[in-house]
């Protein structure tokens, strides 16, 4: 018979995977479905991440991790009950900020005081503030001035808890920015001051009393209630410019807390640089 058997003209069934829409929905649909549990971890990480850098960078800014203090990743981790991923993620962006300095096969140390970077975040400050006066309107709110008189008179009271007259020393000038209509740039301060808040913390240990400040601040906002920004502005500029005067004091008792041009320090409790 011509063409040869008739095995040879039946196709045989085809071995690749069937193809259709539905089918092709259910696979991709299953592999969505698989996937969700990775999305959910990833956020979660993500979520990890941001509270241990937050956490890290607190201790930094208020100086229950020194300046040169080494920093172990094991018990840092251990006492915050996560892997060393998070807390090596954490000193990698704290090391960006210049908070954290790394040395590869040495360790991780909290960065000394760098006074130039203070001046830095001093210069950003002084100019933001002193700026923000000028659109303080001739009636400020009296809401948000009732807020500033009764925040000095919380500062009186807190004589001797530092660290409780630093967060109200925050709010107060939070709340000149809010009263000149700038309360949306606070945020942008605060996360370019880190250098300066640990030297501000460094002068208050110094000074040992914050009566000069509370008296500084009660100046600014009588004067800026008063005159305006041409009256309170040269105030702030002395109130704010302080700080220079109280890091030459620390730095002549405690020279090791503040950077210099050394090399790689070594490897003990505290960074040491030969």
């Amino acid at each position: 018979m011509a063409g040869g058997p008739l095995s040879n003209k039946i196709k045989r069934p085809s071995t690749r995977p069937i193809s259709s829409p539905i089918l092709t929905f259910v696979r991709l649909n299953h592999r969505f479905v698989r996937s969700r549990p990775r999305g959910t971890d990833a956020t979660r990480s993500r979520s990890t991440g941001h509270t241990v850098f937050t956490e890290l960078r607190r201790r930094v800014i208020t100086l229950e991790l020194a300046p040169g203090a080494l920093l172990s990743e094991n018990e840092l981790a251990s006492e915050l009950g996560i892997s060393r991923t998070p807390i090596r993620d954490a000193l990698m962006l704290l090391s960006q900020e210049g908070l954290v300095q790394i040395f590869p096969r040495i360790g991780s140390f909290v960065s000394r005081v760098d006074p130039q970077r203070v001046a830095d975040a001093q210069f950003l400050r002084e100019a933001v503030e002193l700026a923000s006066m000028h659109d303080v309107p001739p009636e400020p709110d009296a809401e948000m001035t009732r807020q500033l008189r009764d925040n000095l008179a919380q500062q009186r009271v807190v004589e001797g808890d530092f660290e409780q007259f630093f967060q109200l020393d925050e709010l107060f000038h939070h709340g000149l920015m809010r009263l000149a209509g700038h309360e949306g740039t606070w945020p942008s301060v605060v996360a370019a001051k880190g250098h300066l808040d640990r030297a501000r913390r460094l002068g208050l240990n110094e000074v040992g009393t914050v009566g000069v400040f509370v008296q500084q601040h009660t100046d600014v906002l009588d004067a800026l209630l008063r005159g305006g920004a041409a009256e309170a502005q040269p105030l702030m500029r002395t109130h704010l410019r302080t700080i220079f005067d109280d890091i030459e004091r620390v730095r002549a008792r405690s020279p090791e807390l503040f950077a210099s041009n050394l090399g790689v320090p070594t490897r003990r409790s505290v960074a040491v640089w030969d």
